[in-house]
């Protein structure tokens, strides 16, 4: 079965940040995590998919089509929600829905009246007096009401409650029931994605870090403590992110075995979350 999403060789030049190289897959029934810390380049990524920017390089396909040459039936297969979604404020739920609804012709009005219902959402009540949260939750429902086979979610938890992140949560994984949809889910919240996620992508500084599966990358990488001892050069070269405070020293390593046989209890080694992975390669001391 063909992927729902393929990037390769993505860039933009904006002068003073270059996204570049970017290469990825998202296979159907699959969750993509896009995590990186603020500027990283995520929310550009997102853009050029949805031809709200223009490339300078790199090609984007949506399950096989040219996302630029076939853009209106690549856009009516997409659902996205953005962290701060963007509808007209002054009108009411329900005219915003009628404004949207035309656009997309799987429009399904009772799973969008459903949804409303559910979140607890008021149809009469003017967008712009909702609160963050019900925001949020209205973007969402209508997403999910036009039988999108991709959901593209741009930080869609920031700043939300924990019972509707756990919600949203469960709403993912029954959305990829049908295994010929996909997800993308930019987030820094990366405890959500260790819940959910199929596979990672870590960009940086515009760059990719890496794209695999969450799986291998959580029995590949530990965190490993210790004293000056993980600088001597013996070790050094089996670690990657440093970090220094005082008279400890962290970092990460994918040879814990090969650490604890030099070091013994003199270094502590434990299971690296995908937290530590996106810190330790983000604010790694570049002296050490």
């Amino acid at each position: 079965m063909e992927n729902a999403l393929e990037i390769r060789g993505l860039s933009k030049d904006y002068g003073d940040f270059r996204l570049d190289g970017i290469s990825f897959d998202v296979p159907r029934g699959s969750i993509m995590g896009l995590i990186g810390p603020n500027g990283a380049g995520k929310t550009t990524v997102i853009k050029l998919i949805l031809n709200l920017l223009r490339r300078d390089g790199g090609e984007i396909r949506v399950f096989g089509e040219d996302a630029l040459l076939r853009e209106a039936e690549v856009k009516r297969r997409i659902g996205f929600v953005h962290d701060e979604p963007c509808f007209y404020e002054h009108l009411s739920c329900r005219r915003v829905k009628d404004t949207v609804a035309p656009f997309y012709p799987g429009w399904d009005e009772a799973s969008f009246d459903r949804l409303m219902a559910e979140f607890g959402l008021p149809a009469g009540k003017p967008f712009g007096k909702l609160s963050r949260g019900m925001k949020m939750k209205f973007a969402l429902a209508v997403a999910l009401s036009h039988r999108a086979e991709l959901l593209i979610l741009d930080e869609p938890t920031s700043g939300l409650d924990p019972v509707f992140r756990r919600d949203l949560l469960g709403r993912l994984s029954a959305f990829l029931q049908d295994e010929s949809k996909a997800v993308l889910f930019s987030t820094h919240i990366t405890a959500d994605l260790e819940r959910i996620a199929d596979r990672i992508t870590f960009i940086l500084d515009g760059r990719m870090v890496f794209s695999s599966p969450k799986d291998d990358l959580l029995d590949r990488w530990a965190v490993v403590k210790g004293g000056p001892e993980l600088l001597e050069p013996g070790v050094r070269p089996l670690v990657r992110g440093v970090r220094k405070r005082e008279f400890l020293v962290q970092a990460l390593t994918t040879e814990a075995a090969e650490i604890r046989r030099r070091l013994g209890d003199r270094a502590v080694i434990e299971r690296a979350s995908l937290e530590d992975i996106m810190v330790h390669l983000t604010k790694a001391d570049e002296h050490a």
